[in-house]
């Protein structure tokens, strides 16, 4: 039998598939006695021993429960989550640690919709159109859906941030994935608007060069008080803490706010798009 032989220093999935390998192997288990405690075929087990396939959330807690590792350090959902942050932005991951604990979001989009407010249809083209292009793997992919998801819902309980969007009219003008997706995702940015604890603004075109943001920003109010912003290039994210470079974009979104059209006239826009109107 051919055995495929992984550098675990080449990538992180390659160190997760040559742990479980190792940990297997020094118990004298098979694949197929793996296979059979973790709730998996044998033929998946090797798959992700090889590199062939990303472990999923599930399957790291199963391995973690089969070699009783759930309560340590260096457990392999933390191998796991190295691998997810793998198909992210880099410095995004250190951000949405942050977002959880957040009182105040202030988000400004440009080009697509955010994800705090995607549906997971459009969630899944976005992601999906990262693999044609060979950007991420399929199962990286599902995975950045399923944060989504985990955003929205850690930001939607009991005790849920303020949220303050305001999305470049772009955002709202580019289709993706035909009309019903669109409809049902304009549908959700005015049950966005809905919420208690949102406020929502389009800005249009129109606000031409009084438009101070020309790409993604996020600002950040933690239970203390203290700002964090985040803004991102074309391949990295930078999370940014002293107050003297927070406060400007900080005080230019509140202008922004002042000159874009009501919570009310954005919906109202929206609604307009819906029904075909311009």
């Amino acid at each position: 039998m051919n055995r495929k032989e992984l550098n675990p220093d080449s990538s992180p999935q390659a160190a997760f598939g040559a742990r479980l390998r190792s940990s297997r192997e020094a118990r004298g288990w098979k694949q197929e006695d793996l296979a059979a405690q973790m709730g998996y075929s044998s033929t998946h087990i090797s798959a992700v021993e090889t590199g062939r396939k990303v472990p999923t959330s599930r399957f790291s807690r199963s391995a973690d429960k089969a070699f009783g590792t759930r309560d340590t350090v260096d457990t392999f959902e933390r191998q796991w989550r190295e691998i997810r942050q793998g198909s992210l932005l880099e410095g995004f991951p250190e951000y949405v640690s942050h977002e959880g604990r957040a009182t105040e979001i202030r988000l400004y989009e440009v080009g697509v919709i955010p994800g705090l407010l995607q549906t997971p249809e459009y969630a899944s083209i976005l992601a999906n159109s990262a693999v044609r292009r060979g950007a991420i793997t399929e199962d990286q992919a599902n995975e950045r859906v399923s944060l989504v998801a985990e955003r929205q819902a850690a930001l939607m309980g009991k005790s849920s941030p303020m949220i303050f969007a305001m999305l470049d009219e772009g955002c709202i003008r580019r289709a993706m994935g035909g009309p019903e997706v669109m409809d049902a995702q304009l549908a959700r940015l005015i049950e966005f608007a809905e919420l208690p604890n949102t406020m929502f603004q389009v800005v249009p075109f129109s606000l031409g060069e009084r438009r101070p943001f020309n790409s993604t920003l996020y600002l950040l109010t933690m239970p203390d008080r203290s700002l964090i912003s985040y803004a991102e290039s074309a391949h990295r994210g930078h999370l940014e803490r002293e107050s003297m470079f927070v406060q400007p974009p900080l005080r230019a979104y509140h202008q922004l706010q002042a000159d874009a059209p009501s919570q009310a006239e954005s919906v109202a826009m929206i609604n307009q798009m819906r029904k075909g109107t311009p």
